[in-house]
């Protein structure tokens, strides 16, 4: 099976990886080349003082009487060879002569030849054989052995790795905080609410893409106004030529064309009203946000619809107040309870604390509800899911629009979902009170 190299999801995490794995190398390597350098200078200095050592034991050994060499052959052991007295171990001869032998025979090979055994064992080692001049022989043991490293040397390394990973994190913080708030901006770009401008202080790079959001950002708010102003202006100057045909059909003879005319008329206003509310809806961050008892609002609109006569009802309480736009909170809630009625005859509103502190209001109700496939796009204007042009069934197709735009501009969110039994729910969901 072909293995594939999984990257980390984040860039910082993608980031930190590269340059750790980069700067760990660096270092591998950079003590590397310094260990062998070492080696190298340790191994030369090694080998010339053991010519210098060896030529000197021997010499010593050599004069000394020969009951008094054992006495001798502790202060001439040095860390990796020693002087026995004696034929030492049996072993094998060497073919491949390592070049410490090579060290002794410049040193000693003249004067007293000498040959070379390969000894076993678990710390494998050679010894080198020879004779005194009064016929005793001395071995000398040798066993090699790697450079020491200084006790302190693993303290140091390590510290340096924590250095390199407190570099690593710091350098990827700076250089992935301008693209996170970069991100944030992006994310919540909208051009229903006042603008907020990203620092554009910084690196130049940072700096010119900060520049760069806002202008474009600026664009955008400003290409939405015009539509919108556009939109607003057509609907409000339709409306007098509409006022105009209503008066002259009021003159008109009472027949089956003058209903019919009449309800056109009446249709064609209504949907230039709409359109000057979903025009104004997109702007409803205009106004001023209020400190807003939840309970006593919605007490008070349920109350207006009981008032008319109409079958509302309001089930939970927040006891929370909150700082938002009451007009732009009460369209919202108008909309979807007059669709509640018009479909279902009825409707319930429930408050509800969720888990994270934020409010829901649901406005639900028994009616027939909306095919699953319709329930992305009934919020888009002029949608309709009734596909007549009778204003009493289908609507303008304007009402839901407005409700989410209303409900983006305070802060909050709206959702559509069938509910089990039958009935639709639609759940409005309000920012965390402060």
């Amino acid at each position: 099976m072909k293995r594939t190299l999984i990257w980390p999801r984040t860039l910082a995490s993608r980031l930190s990886l590269i340059f750790l794995i980069g700067l760990i190398l660096a270092q591998a390597l950079s003590f590397g080349a310094q260990y062998y350098e070492r080696y190298e200078s340790a191994k030369t200095t090694m080998l010339g003082n053991l010519e210098t050592d060896v030529s000197t034991s021997i010499a010593i050994l050599d004069r000394l009487p020969a009951n008094e060499r054992a006495g001798w052959l502790k202060q001439l052991e040095r860390r990796n060879y020693r002087y026995l007295l004696g034929e030492g171990s049996p072993g094998a001869a060497m073919d491949d002569m390592p070049v410490a032998v090579t060290s002794i025979k410049d040193a000693i090979g003249m004067e007293y030849p000498m040959t070379v055994t390969d000894i076993p064992g678990p710390q494998k080692h050679f010894q080198v054989h020879l004779n005194l001049t009064d016929g005793s022989p001395v071995t000398i043991d040798v066993r090699p052995a790697m450079v020491p490293l200084s006790p302190w040397l693993p303290i140091v390394l390590l510290g340096q790795l924590a250095l390199m990973i407190a570099c690593t994190w710091l350098a990827v913080r700076i250089a992935i905080r301008p693209l996170t708030r970069l991100a944030v901006a992006v994310e919540t770009l909208d051009p229903n609410t006042h603008a907020v401008h990203l620092d554009e202080k910084g690196p130049t790079e940072v700096a010119h893409a900060a520049k760069a959001f806002n202008a474009m950002q600026a664009r955008i708010g400003a290409y939405l106004k015009e539509r919108m102003q556009l939109l607003a202006a057509i609907s409000h100057d339709l409306q007098t030529p509409i006022t105009r045909m209503k008066l002259r059909a009021e003159f008109m003879d009472d027949c089956v064309e003058k209903d019919k005319l009449w309800s056109d008329l009446s249709e064609m206003e209504h949907l230039v009203r709409e359109g000057v509310a979903y025009a104004r809806s997109i702007h409803g961050a205009t106004e001023e946000s209020r400190r807003t008892d939840l309970d006593s609002f919605l007490d008070s609109l349920v109350f207006d619809y009981q008032d008319m006569g109409k079958q509302v009802q309001l089930s939970g309480k927040s006891a929370a107040v909150i700082d938002t736009r009451p007009h732009a909170l009460r369209r919202v809630l108008v909309n979807l309870t007059d669709n509640a009625l018009k479909f279902a005859g009825a409707a319930e509103l429930v408050v509800n604390v969720l888990a994270d502190g934020s409010l829901s209001v649901n406005v639900m109700d028994r009616g027939p509800g909306i095919a699953e496939e319709d329930l992305a796009q009934v919020m888009e204007p002029f949608y309709r899911v009734e596909n007549s042009r009778n204003r009493s069934t289908g609507g303008t197709g304007l009402g839901l629009a407005i409700a989410q735009q209303l409900a983006l501009a305070i802060g909050g969110s709206l959702t559509l979902r069938n509910r089990e039994g039958g009935g639709l729910c639609a759940e409005l969901k309000l920012p965390t009170p402060h």
